[in-house]
């Protein structure tokens, strides 16, 4: 196999593997396996403060001395809006007394909201060698702080139009983010209708219009879907569903077998969690907060509205009120260390006769 080698070098990595970073799953133990394993390990931080950002990053560093990515949120903040949060309360609140948990409604106007400029000092402060974003671009101040520090910068596409702003924006390399990946949606053009393009539709057309490396995302999930997407173009695959039962990963038991369990058209867009749309299984809280009719707060609104329930559910492994973020390949998810993982996506790609069907 021969491997692409332009993000191997600036990576720092054997494979040119990138495990997706998933807030609320991916642990600084997942991170630093796939680190130590070849890939990329890829650690999110997005909304978080910078102390509690700092923590997994230190954590991951006791783990490992490969490099390893840090995923930040490029969102904006709104004006909060609370004639629309109060009635989604109250919804959240009578869900959670039909599954006997204690809802304690927030005032919008004072959450602790972080945005990604907060956590720039951290980031400066810890050598992150791999900065990876989404929901947006980042401003100049804070490229130019970051390639200070010698940070690769990756930005999250889901369209020609924004691979074409990220380019423009001074980042180092994108990541073509497909319809079929897990989790949120790196949609950031709000005038324009949320991008629905597959991969494999969508990643040559970025590679032709921005001279640049391009990572591909979305039902990455073995090795002939990682030979396909480099056959494409792209300089390094990112790989998120393939993880989410692995040993390291934070899924309750039952999202794991969840996703397990799934077919290619089990998973859903939704934002009934967050406010953003985002891929993954279906279950109560996004039934009834979608067939309530009530308008959704935006993100980070939504998010922090529905934070304590989720975690609540997941203290409790109820998977009807959590988040189950997972990609339309969700099901080749493995129980298995998360080195493991790694280990037979590689073999998979180097030996493509295992991928055929008899």
């Amino acid at each position: 196999m021969n491997w692409p080698t332009e993000l191997m070098r600036r990576f720092g990595i054997a494979y040119p593997i990138v495990q997706a970073p998933m807030l609320g799953v991916t642990s600084p133990a997942m991170v630093a396996a796939v680190s130590n394993a070849g890939g990329l390990g890829s650690l999110p931080v997005g909304g978080l403060s910078p102390a509690r950002a700092q923590e997994p990053i230190r954590q991951t560093k006791a783990l490992t001395e490969r490099p390893f990515a840090v995923n930040l949120f490029a969102h904006n903040v709104p004006t909060p809006d609370v004639a629309q949060a109060t009635p989604m309360q109250a919804l959240l609140a009578q869900i959670s007394q039909d599954y006997g948990l204690t809802y304690a409604p927030q005032n919008v106007t004072t959450l602790p909201l972080y945005t990604y400029q907060a956590q720039i000092e951290v980031l400066v402060a810890e050598q992150i060698p791999v900065i990876s974003f989404t929901f947006g671009l980042l401003d100049a101040p804070s490229i130019e702080a970051l390639h200070r520090a010698g940070a690769v910068l990756v930005g999250t596409a889901t369209s020609v139009r924004e691979a074409e702003l990220l380019a423009a924006s001074g980042v180092d390399a994108i990541c073509a983010q497909g319809i079929e990946a897990g989790g949120h949606r790196g949609s950031f053009l709000p005038d324009e209708p949320l991008p629905q393009v597959g991969l494999l539709a969508l990643l040559p057309q970025i590679l032709r219009r921005v001279s640049m490396p391009v990572l591909a995302a979305g039902a990455i999930h073995d090795g002939r879907s990682i030979r396909a997407a480099l056959a494409l173009g792209a300089a390094a695959v990112q790989v998120g569903s393939a993880f989410l039962a692995s040993d390291e990963s934070q899924a309750i038991a039952t999202y794991k077998a969840r996703v397990q369990q799934a077919t290619d058209t089990s998973t859903v867009l939704t934002r009934a969690f967050s406010g953003r749309w985002a891929r993954g299984l279906p279950n109560d809280l996004i039934v009834r907060v979608e067939q309530s009719g009530l308008p959704i707060p935006p993100y980070p609104y939504q998010n922090s509205l529905t934070t304590l329930l989720r975690a609540a559910a997941r203290a409790s492994n109820n998977a009807e009120l959590t988040a189950l973020w997972a990609g339309q390949a969700c099901a080749s998810a493995r129980a298995q260390p998360s080195a493991a993982i790694l280990r037979h996506l590689v073999e998979e790609t180097e030996a493509p006769d295992r991928n055929k069907v008899a």
